[in-house]
């Protein structure tokens, strides 16, 4: 019997035709039982639990008055929400999908619960766009929960072939890999095909490729946060450069080859050491300097 492991895009678009599946989830379902040994009912639930962690961590962020302890991030997803209804540059699903991302964010910058997609870095970028499309354009649960299926077989191939590891790679491994799984994951839930559904991986990847990792005072908060927004909007626009059948140039295999090697070319000055890029700036360095100053006052 054939096993159901990928380890590349390439061989999870061979499987698919092997075992004549038509999506992506089908597959990353049949994979985890046999690796497992859970049937594909239990692996279904257990990921619908994530969604649900997913869908209240966007409210605890969004609906928290608090800002974390550093000072730098609180507010930004209810400002988002105030933002419903004005005239905005960007359509409603996409607003909410900020809004969504930018909560689940502050969640985590307030030590909430959240679920790391695949970091806790770029948390917020997953829920936050499959949770708008469901809302915006009445998507069934469960096919949502097929999205997080399907952005976790494109974890998969991301894992294997590259890296979700700032401090190895910066941040394109993180909010990077993060758009890529998102734009994966809402071309199924869409009705893309799987080709479609890995080239707009491709496509939200390879324009991220080089994103430095230059967090102020090394929190996950500046730039971390509103990059996630970012993030959310990217994996949206790829998706739709896909459905229009723009097609990336460079297959998503050697796309996430590229990112292994800029980060062979990339200063650790960038990686994650808060050494560099914003958190060397004026203003970073002055927050530094007060944090490091909070921190003494404190143990005193």
């Amino acid at each position: 019997m054939s096993s159901y492991q990928f380890y590349s895009s390439k061989k999870l678009l061979e499987l698919l035709e092997t075992h004549q599946l038509l999506r992506i989830s089908d597959l990353v379902l049949k994979s985890e039982s046999e690796l497992t040994g859970r049937t594909e009912a239990e692996i279904f639930e257990n990921m619908k639990k994530r969604l649900y962690i997913m869908r209240d961590s966007i409210a605890a962020g969004r609906d928290n008055e608090q800002r974390s302890k550093s000072g730098m991030i609180g507010g930004e997803a209810k400002l988002v929400q105030q933002a419903a209804g004005k005239k905005l540059f960007v359509s409603e699903v996409v607003r909410r999908a900020t809004e969504y991302a930018l909560g689940v964010m502050e969640a985590n910058a307030c030590m909430g619960r959240v679920v790391a997609a695949p970091t806790a870095g770029s948390a917020g970028i997953v829920p936050g766009v499959l949770w708008a499309i469901h809302e915006c354009w009445d998507i069934p649960e469960e096919e949502v929960v097929r999205g997080l299926l399907t952005a976790s077989g494109i974890g998969i191939v991301i894992a294997s072939i590259a890296t979700f590891s700032a401090a190895e790679a910066g941040c394109q491994a993180e909010i990077g890999a993060s758009s890529a799984m998102a734009a994966a994951a809402i071309s199924e839930m869409r009705g893309l095909s799987p080709e479609r559904a890995v080239n707009a991986a491709a496509l939200a990847l390879k324009n991220m490729l080089g994103l430095a990792c230059d967090p102020i005072g090394g929190l996950v908060e500046v730039p971390c946060v509103k990059r996630n927004a970012f993030g959310a909007n990217h994996a949206m626009l790829a998706s739709d450069l896909s459905f229009m059948n723009i097609t990336s140039v460079v297959p998503f295999d050697e796309v996430l080859m590229a990112m292994n090697n800029i980060s062979h070319n990339m200063s650790e000055n960038i990686r994650e050491t808060a050494k560099g890029g914003l958190a060397v700036s004026k203003t970073g360095k002055r927050i530094m300097e007060r944090m490091a100053l909070q921190r003494k006052m404190g143990c005193a």
